[in-house]
């Protein structure tokens, strides 16, 4: 396993980080959520990401009991707020900051918090309010370093303005969606992070699954997949697109030229991006997580990459024309 420096921080996360979006607490068994875990740190996984929206804290409460034997200072702890967690408990809010961290804190039976997330921008709340509580949770030693999630780049801007002028503590990380099925993040939010000391911890790198090969476009969704399930499918549903999903089928050669699995290729495509510090990636199976923990520090012709893009352009410029 590699390892990035996250942003400005002091912060070395693995290049593939373990989470928790609809699955641990929520969509796969304990005992298979903790064995994932354990391989996760087998293979030299030591960045963990959640939310306290993921089962409305119970993916929070999981990773506090799974987590607590052993030594703090050998994983890097990432949290989230801003979804509801209440019909009144919701925003990042003064108020809503302070009591979401405390509640997140316990949950995760720790005193701190190495990266607290904005989920995602709260247009409710006055940004200038917002900045100040993520300082204060930082001078309170509760949190460690600030991010956000899926922010539009005006925004990203007038934080970071706010912080410089008023000396408040700065945002390290942005977690985008981004894989080669997404790669909004390229046009604006990259460049500008890369010029802010603001690292990519990218959500999504397989595209909620169909970057794996698994969907064949002439037959139903496997069961057992994301694609099938009520609680973890709607997402997917703009991906499973039958054009789309030929042409990932054609990435498979591409895959076997870099000495690669189709997952591992898509999540080295994304590591290939130097303004990215980790790739996050959902398990329910050990074994997916030993697979995917390969594509770090791999090396791939960049002709593999660039041909791989053409046919997934193609199939999305294809998608987005009128019948």
């Amino acid at each position: 396993m590699q390892y990035r420096q996250l942003g400005d921080s002091d912060l070395n996360v693995s290049e593939i980080s373990l989470g928790s979006w609809l699955t641990y607490g929520v969509g796969v068994e304990a005992d298979k959520a903790r064995a994932c875990l354990d391989a996760a740190f087998d293979v030299g996984i030591n960045f963990i990401d959640t939310a306290n929206v993921y089962g409305r804290g119970a993916a929070e409460t999981f990773l506090g009991e799974a987590l607590k034997s052993r030594h703090r200072d050998s994983y890097v702890l990432a949290t989230k707020v801003y979804f509801p967690m209440s019909d009144t408990d919701f925003g990042l809010s003064r108020a809503q900051i302070e009591k979401q961290l405390d509640a997140s804190l316990q949950r995760l039976q720790t005193d701190v918090i190495d990266l607290y997330q904005c989920h995602r921008y709260d247009s409710g709340s006055p940004l200038d309010e917002t900045m100040d509580a993520l300082n204060r949770a930082v001078e309170s030693g509760k949190v460690r370093y600030i991010g956000f999630s899926e922010w539009p780049a005006d925004k990203i801007r007038e934080a970071l303005e706010i912080s410089s002028s008023r000396g408040l503590a700065k945002f390290v990380s942005s977690q985008p969606q981004y894989s080669l099925v997404w790669r909004e993040p390229e046009d604006e939010v990259i460049p500008l992070c890369a010029d802010n000391g603001i690292s990519q911890i990218v959500w999504s790198p397989l595209g909620q699954g169909v970057l794996s090969g698994k969907y064949d476009p002439d037959k139903p969704p496997p069961a057992g997949t994301r694609a099938t399930s009520e609680e973890m499918g709607g997402f997917i549903k703009r991906l499973m697109e039958p054009g789309l999903l030929r042409a990932v089928q054609r990435l498979k050669p591409i895959a076997e030229e870099a000495g690669l699995t189709l997952p591992q290729f898509a999540l080295a495509w994304i590591l290939r991006e130097p303004n990215v510090a980790s790739a996050i990636i959902g398990a329910s199976r050990p074994e997916q997580v030993l697979e995917n923990a390969h594509a770090s520090g791999v090396v791939v012709d960049t002709q593999l990459f660039l041909r791989a893009e053409a046919i997934i352009n193609e199939a999305m410029a294809g998608a987005s024309e009128p019948a």
